[in-house]
């Protein structure tokens, strides 16, 4: 068996090409564009890509980006200071604070700080209990980009998730718990397990759907899968050759019914549902509404 490579760049594209379609006639009827503000404080050089990527693909929608640059040494204070400036902007929809942050500053408290409403990378405990009362990030809250990316590629690959078997690996706040959540609400029978899971391979060989996101680079190897299972990986681990995933690409593909690649899986849909939030968010607080179920 050879798997089906599931193409994320594609997938992103056709959603990224959805979302400027209705940019455009959010702007004709508003007068204005939606607005995404990113927040990088210090110069790590993985973090400053990531705030590129995502303002490129904010201004291709046809969407309002800005970027708000503090020095590494900036206090607290100054990073909830500027939050509360954006929360109270109107023409700010969503803000994203890049992280990881600063040892100094603390991650949860600036999270918190940050309007529900325009909490578009869903990582709020607002937003995460929406998400947990069984929501699913339509009006009523934002899901994290990362598992809505997945679940999107889930159900372009297999269309209705009801009833499948699934196993998470990895139980983040940003991955693995949202995932976890979204499946469930998909009809899903759900595991979360971990690296420290007993007899791992063995609970993995049951899933018909597999998400590895536990950090560990090729950890789940071709003999963990049960023959056919959907795999999507979101591992992004930098080693000597290069990146790679939690997943062991070449001996899990000679056993999966379909795989995302790494890189080219998961990462560009996580910046396309950025966007599809952002531009949710620009909807409601307008009274606008969408034409497309995205």
């Amino acid at each position: 068996m050879t798997a089906r490579i599931i193409d994320g760049k594609a997938a992103a594209a056709a959603l990224r090409a959805q979302i400027g379609g209705e940019a455009a006639r959010f702007r004709t009827a508003t007068g204005r564009a939606p607005g995404l503000a990113v927040v990088l404080v210090g110069e790590d050089p993985a973090s400053a890509v990531y705030v590129r990527s995502k303002g490129k693909a904010t201004r291709e929608a046809g969407m309002e980006g800005f970027e708000h640059r503090l020095p590494a040494a900036a206090s607290q204070s100054e990073l909830l200071a500027l939050v509360d400036t954006l929360n109270a902007d109107p023409a700010i929809d969503g803000i994203l604070v890049q992280l990881p942050l600063p040892p100094h500053i603390d991650e949860t408290t600036i999270i918190t700080r940050i309007d529900p409403d325009k909490d578009v990378d869903g990582f709020s405990p607002v937003n995460a209990g929406r998400l947990a009362l069984g929501f699913s990030g339509g009006l009523d809250g934002f899901v994290p980009c990362t598992p809505l990316g997945c679940l999107k590629l889930l159900q372009a690959e297999l269309g209705d998730l009801s009833g499948k078997t699934a196993v998470v690996i990895g139980r983040s706040n940003i991955v693995g718990k949202p995932m976890a959540l979204l499946l469930i609400g998909a009809s899903c029978t759900v595991t979360v397990a971990h690296s420290r899971t007993k007899d791992l391979p063995d609970v993995v060989r049951q899933a018909d759907i597999v998400v590895a996101a536990v950090g560990r680079p090729q950890m789940i190897a071709g003999d963990w899968l049960k023959p056919g299972a959907t795999v999507i990986d979101v591992g992004i681990n930098r080693t000597e050759s290069g990146l790679v995933g939690d997943v062991d690409f070449a001996s899990a593909s000679a056993v999966a019914g379909a795989i995302t690649p790494v890189p080219g899986g998961v990462g560009p849909m996580t910046i396309a549902c950025l966007i599809r939030n952002t531009l949710v968010s620009a909807a409601r607080r307008e009274g606008f509404e969408l034409e497309k179920n995205l």
